[in-house]
């Protein structure tokens, strides 16, 4: 039979299963009688863990949420995770919890086995990040917290908002989801003023208060995740182009994703897409890769460094001496 003490840990273990025990099944892995299982679980609840309980046939315990954070039982893969995952929070792209993600690592790596901290020690050793030319924006936390409740709460959010160009705008709108991609922050959003869907960057948010009443959720239309990748591509693009496609709308759609630009089908061997770039430099080198003919007719600007670049690749090839 287990010490009470070791006891307890393995009970405390089992409890942060999230599921329910019976009181039999628990007396079964502990090898002790169901008395010492109910006793056991008053000495958890003395010590500030909220064990709850219920009676009957299916009656039983599990483990819930209590007014303070009460020790955790962590599995070594667990453990190694949550280091991980520290660690990597300390340089991420929310603010406000760098200091508190250090001060968390060091309790972790202070009773981390030997052989756990010598895991952790040596990804961090070996492990190197190559830094980003764009570094990009850092959002609050509390920002970040406050979107996600209101999200939850199904409240509509007042804010001023920093649009692409600069200028400033006051929104309400329904919150839905919050969405990272890379190192930005998105929140998709129904704006109320203009009866759509829009998708906002969140360093350039700043939310008002009060929050405004809740509302009834709507059927989002498509992914949060698609909605951020077509919204946010868009929202960044300086030069737009409708490019005719000389191959089917199925062929193309395998080869790009929804931040690459839109395919509307033409007949069965050519399609529309309607693309842009922060230069035509760049978006002359995304119809380059598609790896199909294509026929561009605007921007103006595009249709020139075109035929520069098809000059250049043909005098490349060509042999001086004819």
């Amino acid at each position: 039979m287990l010490e009470t003490s070791a006891r307890l840990l393995r009970l405390l273990s089992l409890l942060q299963t999230p599921r329910e025990w019976t009181g039999a099944e628990l007396a079964e892995r502990l090898s002790v009688s169901p008395r010492t299982v109910r006793n056991d679980v008053e000495r958890l609840r003395t010590l500030g863990y909220p064990v709850h309980g219920s009676r009957g046939a299916v009656g039983g315990y599990r483990l819930g949420a209590g007014a303070a954070l009460p020790p955790l039982l962590l599995d070594d893969e667990e453990a190694v995770a949550v280091a991980i995952g520290l660690r990597t929070a300390a340089g991420g792209t929310i603010t406000g919890v760098e200091e508190t993600s250090l001060r968390a690592l060091a309790k972790l790596e202070q009773v981390l086995p030997a052989r756990l901290r010598r895991r952790v020690n040596a990804l961090q050793t070996y492990a190197e990040t190559v830094p980003r030319d764009d570094q990009g924006p850092r959002v609050d936390a509390g920002t970040l917290s406050a979107l996600a409740a209101v999200c939850r709460d199904h409240e509509r959010l007042r804010f001023d908002y920093r649009r692409h160009d600069g200028s400033e705008s006051r929104r309400e709108a329904e919150p839905y989801r919050l969405v990272n991609w890379g190192r930005r922050w998105y929140l998709v959003a129904f704006d109320i003023e203009r009866d759509d869907w829009r998708t906002f960057r969140v360093d350039r948010l700043s939310p008002r208060t009060p929050t405004g009443p809740r509302f009834t959720p709507r059927e989002l239309p498509e992914e949060a995740v698609d909605q951020v990748r077509r919204g946010a591509s868009s929202a960044a693009w300086r030069y737009r182009a409708r490019v005719v496609v000389h191959t089917p709308a199925g062929v193309l759609a395998e080869r790009i994703t929804a931040a690459v630009g839109t395919i509307t089908a033409i007949d069965d061997t050519s399609c529309l897409l309607d693309t842009g770039a922060e230069s035509v430099e760049t978006l002359a080198v995304h119809l380059g890769l598609l790896g199909h003919d294509f026929t561009v007719t605007g921007p103006p600007e595009l249709v020139e460094h075109i035929r520069l670049l098809a000059g250049r690749y043909r005098g490349a090839v060509s042999d001086p001496r004819t």
